[in-house]
């Protein structure tokens, strides 16, 4: 749960970051840019809000009205900001990579915000999901073997699911890893090549 509650905190910032908004649209962006906050309710969002003006790393900036709520119905919006503070927590989250950067619950914020993440951050992260899927391949398929006989068929085909869609998962991590690694060698080259007159 608490990971839950630190993953939200990073991706309220993160969005906060781009500009001032209204605790609907965080609501609305968290759901279309990360998936695991489809169900976010505002009983949620709001004291994951006043967590964060309380910390100083957010503040409300105004009050916009709500032209959705229909003629003589308009609803207030108080719409928050990111402060010097906030972004300052921010890079200090960013700029984590242990193992919670890569557990089920955080990975998919951290992946959003992977443009603020420094390349050493991220090729860590990368490798860290990496070898935590590689861990649950291990341990599915060796359950698979243990149990076969005990599992009918509906049961043994979601296990032979749930182990596919981790080996893709790691695929795709080490797509992004050989990416990340041409991409930082570029970087490398194109500092120690000497200027041209």
């Amino acid at each position: 749960m608490r990971r839950r509650v630190d993953s939200l905190q990073l991706a309220v910032l993160g969005l906060l970051h781009d500009g001032p908004l209204h605790g609907y649209e965080v609501r609305r962006r968290l759901d279309v840019r990360l998936g695991i906050f489809r169900a976010l309710s505002y009983g949620t969002l709001y004291p994951c809000l006043r967590t964060l003006q309380a910390e100083g790393w957010v503040r409300e900036v105004g009050v916009e009205a709500d032209a959705g709520a229909g003629p003589g119905r308009r609803r207030a919006r108080v719409v928050y900001e990111i402060t010097d503070g906030g972004r300052e927590r921010l890079g200090e989250l960013l700029h984590q990579a242990g193992p919670s950067a890569w557990d089920d619950d955080t990975f998919s914020v951290r992946f959003a915000l992977f443009t603020r993440t420094d390349p050493r951050t991220r090729l860590r992260i990368l490798e860290g999901r990496r070898a935590r899927l590689q861990e649950r391949v291990e341990q599915l398929s060796r359950s698979i073997d243990h149990t076969r006989e005990q599992l009918d068929a509906y049961a043994y085909e979601y296990q032979c699911h749930e182990v596919e869609t981790a080996r893709r998962e790691v695929d795709w991590i080490d797509g992004l890893i050989s990416a990340e690694g041409r991409r930082q060698h570029h970087h490398q080259q194109e500092r120690q090549s000497p200027p041209v007159p």
